[in-house]
């Protein structure tokens, strides 16, 4: 490698972890989804030059997915800072979890490396193609981290959202990276005919795409309104995480509860309170304060809780509803964990070195393999605890009826940062593709309300204690995506492999 080429590489390296960092700013809760227009076409632009080597062609997409990692989920290690056996952990940390994503962007160029990717438009669909698929395999493989996909840049625009409930979150990705690309093309090398028409298509891709943004869009949004005759209240406490490892007693914080949820006997209500909430004990326990819940709840009252419990040797990350006595009416154990947060990977390998879950205790959180939806006053509802509400496609797994999605979580594992507003964001994603209202109790995360055409009608903020209600549901009908899919991202991957494939034969 020549001086002038070393040089010229090392200026590229550069450009890209400027690129990689840019990108991460069109993400919640900035929604810089602009600079995309700028960084996508860049992004093409270099690794479709001539003198890139398969390792440079690697390396330039591992770090571009580097920056961007590292830049949109440095708040990881905030949860490696509440036990002092962890600390040493936060610089690997910080480094491990972007470098590993960025892997997937880096094994995306080295594939269009061996296609040869060129200025033209079947490249920009080539890239399309590859990257789409591999956000979907990222998305997938292993436990699956489908977390800061490049279409929730738009997380902002509720009106082009609502294309979610027929095309998915994946598809809608793939048409989102193919608008983000399409400035590219500018700097194509073709012959003044083709470059108007080009030019044309972009324009008119680019106006569409502003206009749908802030036009109403509507796929058969018909929906019944049904009057409850009851209140749902949803609870964010904004309890400090420091209780999961000091607190012994819970007295205090099950007064503090009902304080907040200030119950009438007379009202008709279902409590819903965030994950672990309790979490100094198990639901084995939890009979032991029957006497606090019977003298301020009555028989008109029913409850919503995140609370750890036990089967023989396993534990489970669960969610029960009760009466007023705790006696339990349906109970629903955690099916997707966090890896290392809820389960150590290889747990009987790396324990032997000192590691453990983040979370409390050294045993891991046990998975279950069902969700059932629950009834509560004949409101049938489909539970998510945390992550769960992140996996597109994979909610209804039964394919059961129901009315409400309902996402418990604990969003202090995030800190004071950007990491509770990048959860919330799923949270509308998933109600806009199952067509369903959903609501979110999380305790130092956003709690809401969310309905799938009008958005958030009702929110509590991730610094903040409230309370929040619902006494009235719209029953939507079914949406396209919840009737078939992730389905649907193949079949449009198709179409663009078979448009790629025209275009490529017609050396275009």
């Amino acid at each position: 490698m020549t001086y002038k080429h070393k040089n010229y590489t090392y200026r590229n390296i550069l450009i890209l972890i400027f690129l990689g960092s840019l990108t991460s700013f069109s993400l919640p809760p900035y929604n810089y989804f602009f600079f995309n227009f700028v960084t996508f076409p860049a992004l093409f632009l270099l690794l479709s030059l001539k003198r890139n080597t398969k390792y440079l062609t690697f390396f330039y997409g591992w770090i571009f997915g580097f920056s961007y990692f590292l830049c949109s989920l440095y708040w990881i290690v905030e949860s490696l800072t509440f036990e002092e056996q962890f600390k040493k952990f936060i610089p690997l940390a910080i480094f491990l979890v972007p470098a590993f994503l960025g892997l997937f962007y880096g094994i995306a160029t080295l594939v269009m490396f061996f296609l040869r990717l060129k200025r033209d438009i079947s490249s920009l669909l080539l890239f399309v193609i590859i990257f789409g698929f591999i956000e979907y395999i990222r998305a997938s493989i292993l436990t699956g981290f489908p977390w800061n996909l490049f279409v929730y840049s738009i997380s902002n625009l509720k009106n082009i959202l609502q294309v979610l409930s027929f095309t998915g979150t994946y598809s809608l990705n793939l048409l989102i990276i193919t608008l983000y690309l399409l400035p590219a093309i500018f700097f194509f090398k073709i012959n003044k005919k083709s470059k108007k028409l080009y030019f044309s298509i972009v324009i008119i891709f680019l106006i569409s795409f502003f206009y749908l943004s802030y036009s109403k869009i509507s796929f058969n949004n018909s929906f019944v309104e049904k009057k409850l005759d009851l209140q749902i209240k949803i609870v964010s406490p904004n309890f400090s995480l420091q209780r999961y490892f000091k607190e012994q007693d819970p007295t205090k914080r099950i007064i503090d509860l009902i304080n907040l949820s200030n119950p009438k006997k007379n009202e008709k209500t279902i409590f819903i309170y965030p994950e672990g909430i309790l979490s100094s004990i198990y639901l084995n326990d939890l009979n032991k304060y029957e006497f606090l819940f019977k003298d301020y709840f009555s028989e008109k009252h029913q409850l919503i809780i995140g609370i750890n419990s036990q089967d023989g040797l396993k534990i489970f990350n669960s969610l029960i509803l009760v009466d007023n006595k705790l006696k339990i009416k349906n109970k629903y154990d955690k099916n997707y964990l966090v890896p290392f947060g809820e389960f150590l990977p290889l747990e009987n390998l790396l324990s032997k070195f000192g590691l453990k879950k983040i979370t409390q205790g050294y045993q891991s959180f046990s998975s279950s393999n069902e969700r059932k939806v629950i009834v509560s006053n004949e409101i049938k509802i489909l539970p998510l605890i945390c992550y769960e509400i992140i996996y597109s496609g994979k909610l209804n797994t039964k394919n059961e009826n129901y009315d409400i999605i309902l996402n418990i979580s604990e969003d202090g594992w995030f800190g004071n940062s950007i990491g509770p507003h990048q959860h919330f964001v799923h949270s509308i994603f998933r109600s806009i593709e199952e067509r369903k209202t959903l609501i979110r109790s999380s305790n130092n995360g956003i709690s809401a309300i969310i309905d799938p055409i009008d958005g958030v009608l009702k929110k509590i903020d991730s610094t903040s204690t409230g309370v929040i209600s619902l006494n009235t549901l719209k029953i939507y009908d079914k949406s396209f995506f919840s009737i078939y899919g992730n389905k649907i991202f193949f079949y449009l991957l198709v179409f663009y492999i078979s448009l790629f494939l025209i275009l490529k034969r017609k050396d275009l």
